[in-house]
């Protein structure tokens, strides 16, 4: 009699076996999906307020890897680079356009500071290496979970498969040390609130952006400007200033370069929070009304002059400065201020448009929907990523990669590589893509779903390869001395540039805490600063010297590879 039961047992069997264990293209897609699956879905747990987040996936690769699972080493491969690649120049993008900008005024001193922390950490890295005799490669990975940098494990794991070296301890330092990396950040913080940050350092201090645009109110009262047309009033003064509004008798207009400037003038201004006091002295009198609330009706001001948010999303303005389209003299409107990623700048003709712009525009009806037909004002357009120049900026970053940079004293050439190349690429376009005409915009969630998908692939490869050996390296290896000495390289640099920065320079210790954040590419004890510590100059610090640690960390994990072995 045939066992109908038992069949069914044995083909579920083999599909099981089919889709788990037999390597092929559609089993490695399930393995990769189930991981990255099983580690978002614990990235949701949270422990006293802290989560760690995405690298869950790593952990879930680990354990994959632990009980028995694999996939094709060619497509485990492909996937663990193809996502590094994309994740990196992703983030390159995002961080380009206020990359060089952080160099600016405080921005000196945060990444300074920043770098003193990688600076500590390496020497104590290299020192640890060589008096206890441990190997250079292991010691790197050590350094690269410690300050939670998964790119700079992938810039070293390169530099040792370049010179032949086997570089599965490098990753496998890397990955017991991780979760103490995340935890040990915030311990470090917690002891720098307790211990070191006095009341001074403790203000939440000013975050508005001096360079950015600013709306004032000025009655023209000097006499130097009675019969002076506003281009001639312009020319007197360094500072840039847009005239939105003017009142004359009571009644409001929009000024046009050739109007007459009269005693009495009140004109609305777009100018930088710190050009104010010069243009105090220009009109002559500073009107004290606030008019950078959200809540002010612009509309009601003039029941003939409209206030809009214009769009630019015709393609072919990308790149253009805004001086060039000729708005103001063409369509009789003005052009106070240009938001651009959440920064507000100040409309001055030679500022060069990019595609995502939000134009605020003053005039007529009529005027103003001309002038959205010319800039195109169609925000579903904005919602598709240029896939193209994601894949070419990829390509370019591969090849800038792979560029050997020959350095005196050392034994092979340095590679930006897989992680290097990329994000250098990628901050160049994010910067200077505009004003080559290259549409580089995506929107804001596109950009962190490319990311994440980046990252999740590189990780859940990264523990399924590791994984096999993970817990036999841990209990019987190294891997308790790694995570010792992995915690001492999180939390000693933190430590004491924390106390350098808040005694020494005085450093509030929110742009203190998101500096140290930023200076570990940690953005889980980021989001801890921002849970416990009023204002947004945290988040702000992290953003300056991110871009900079980032890159800096990468370069020195291949330098450090190939001084050292």
């Amino acid at each position: 009699m045939i066992n109908f039961a038992a069949i069914k047992r044995l083909l579920m069997m083999e599909w099981i076996n089919s889709i788990l264990v037999e390597h092929s293209a559609i089993q490695a897609v399930i393995i990769i999906a189930l991981i990255i699956a099983a580690g978002l879905g614990l990235a949701k747990i949270k422990i006293k307020g802290i989560s760690l987040g995405v690298t869950w996936v790593f952990f879930a690769g680990i354990f994959a890897g632990h009980i028995g699972l694999s996939i094709d080493s060619s497509m485990l491969h492909f996937a663990e680079n193809f996502g590094l690649v994309l994740f990196v120049y992703e983030l390159g993008l995002q961080v380009g356009p206020g990359f060089f900008s952080s160099f600016r005024k405080g921005g000196v001193q945060l990444n300074m500071l920043a770098l003193s922390v990688i600076i500590i950490g390496t020497l104590m890295a290299v020192g640890i290496s060589y008096i206890w005799n441990l190997p250079i490669a292991d010691m790197v990975g050590v350094l690269c979970g410690a300050t939670t940098n998964t790119p700079a494990l992938a810039a070293a794991q390169q530099s040792l498969q370049q010179l032949g070296l086997p570089a599965n301890g490098t990753a496998l330092s890397c990955a017991v040390t991780y979760p103490l990396g995340v935890v040990g950040v915030i311990l470090g913080l917690i002891f720098l609130r307790k211990c070191v940050a006095t009341p001074s350092n403790m203000r939440v201090p000013e975050t508005e952006n001096l360079n950015e645009a600013h709306i004032d109110a000025f009655k023209v009262v000097n006499p130097a400007l009675f019969g002076k047309t506003v281009k001639e009033a312009a020319s007197l003064v360094g500072p840039h200033f847009v005239i939105s509004r003017l009142w004359r008798d009571g009644k409001v207009s929009i000024p046009t370069s050739g109007l007459k400037l009269m005693n009495n003038d009140r004109v609305l201004v777009a100018t930088t929070v710190k050009d104010v006091p010069v243009l105090t002295m220009l009109f002559g009198e500073h009107e004290n009304e606030d008019w950078n609330n959200d809540e002010i009706d612009w509309n009601a001001i003039d029941s003939r002059l409209v206030s809009r948010h214009i769009a630019v999303t015709r393609p072919e303005l990308n790149g253009k400065k805004l001086g060039s389209l000729r708005l103001r003299n063409s369509y009789g409107i003005n052009i106070s201020r240009v938001s651009r990623s959440g920064v507000t700048l100040l409309a001055t003709p030679g500022l060069v448009l990019q595609l995502g712009d939000k134009l605020t525009v003053v005039g007529e009806e009529k005027s103003i929907e001309n002038v959205a037909n010319v800039l195109g004002n169609q925000s579903a357009t904005l919602k598709d990523p240029n896939m193209a120049v994601i894949f070419i900026g990829m390509f370019l970053g591969l090849l800038l990669g792979s560029i050997p940079i020959f350095i005196p004293g050392m034994s092979a050439p340095v590679r930006l590589g897989l992680a290097g190349g990329p994000i250098v690429v990628g901050i160049l376009m994010g910067r200077f893509g505009p004003s080559l005409h290259i549409v580089t915009y995506t929107t804001r969630s596109a950009n962190l779903m490319l990311r994440g998908i980046g990252l999740s692939l590189y990780l859940s490869c990264l523990g399924l390869e590791s994984g096999g050996s993970f817990f036999e390296t841990l209990i019987a290896g190294d891997g308790l001395l790694w995570v010792g000495i992995g915690f001492l390289l999180t939390v000693i640099p933190v430590i004491l540039t924390g106390v350098f920065s808040l005694r020494i320079k005085d450093l509030d210790f929110g742009g203190c805490c998101g500096m140290l954040c930023g200076s570990m590419a940690n953005p889980m004890a980021l989001t801890y600063v921002s849970d416990t510590i009023p204002g947004d100059n945290a988040a702000v610090a992290y953003a300056t010297v991110y871009p900079l640690t980032m890159f800096s960390r990468v370069v020195i994990a291949q330098i450090i590879i190939l001084l050292c072995i």
